[in-house]
């Protein structure tokens, strides 16, 4: 699929970090871009001076992205690119000093990183199923979903942002079997260590600890390659079901 100004993206967590650069990214090529953050503020900064609109929405929330996604319909036509960055962390050991942790910390991360994902992906397939189809191989549009390193190789204290990721991961494939009738191509990328508002909260010497764990480029990733990448994939019409790690060849340690 080739990204221009007929192209229209949404992409959730749009507001700082990866979805930020992937916005500006699909922008650069004209595309129309409807950003989906509940940090309505931070996201107008992103949309500023680009074709695109903010809507903040809980990506968890049914009924109202629903709604948005009628709205950004309306507004910039059918679908055809959907990027779930939205998510969550949490740190915190299954059991720790002061004993389990609380049922309701797992729940949140589930909910947003997998739930919340899950949502966005069935709720914008459907409409993309019955959007127009165009090019050799009659293609409706991709779903690209963002799932973590720590998927594979979760580290202690990661249990339940592992546990939301490996499902993001486990979708994958299914859900481009299903969606292939439709010409609606499905991938996820697995980011290693990133410049993220996240990890950028740590301090100087622990980032600089973490970028020499990466094999090479010995740094942290920096969120316009997330969105390369994003755009290679749609742009490459054969990856499709596929969850690519873009890590530097790390692979996590226990601790």
């Amino acid at each position: 699929m080739e990204i221009n100004k007929d192209i229209h993206a949404i992409v959730t967590g749009g507001g700082s970090g990866l979805g930020a650069a992937t916005v500006k990214r699909l922008a650069s090529y004209g595309a129309k871009v409807s950003i989906i953050d509940l940090s309505e503020l931070q996201a107008q900064v992103t949309a500023e001076g680009l074709n695109a609109k903010v809507y903040a929405t809980d990506v968890c929330d049914e009924a109202a992205v629903k709604h948005t996604l009628q709205q950004a319909t309306d507004h910039f036509g059918p679908i055809q690119i959907l990027v779930n960055c939205a998510g969550i962390l949490a740190a915190e050991r299954i059991v720790g000093r002061e004993g389990p942790m609380a049922l309701e910390t797992f729940s949140k991360v589930i909910q947003v990183n997998l739930i919340g994902t899950f949502n966005m992906m069935r709720l914008t397939a459907a409409l993309m199923s019955e959007g127009p189809a165009f090019g050799h191989d009659q293609e409706r549009g991709i779903i690209i979903n963002t799932a973590s390193v720590a998927a594979f190789e979760g580290q202690i204290g990661q249990a339940a942002y592992s546990a939301s990721k490996g499902g993001v991961a486990a979708l994958t494939l299914p859900a481009a079997r299903e969606f292939a009738r439709f010409g609606i191509r499905v991938n996820a990328i697995a980011p290693g260590l990133f410049e993220t508002p996240m990890m950028t909260q740590l301090s100087a010497e622990a980032q600089q600890s973490l970028a020499e764990q990466v094999p090479y480029p010995s740094r942290l990733g920096f969120p316009k390659e997330y969105a390369q990448l994003v755009c290679h994939m749609v742009e490459n019409p054969m990856l499709n079901g596929e969850v690519v790690r873009l890590d530097g060849a790390i692979r996590l340690q226990p601790k």
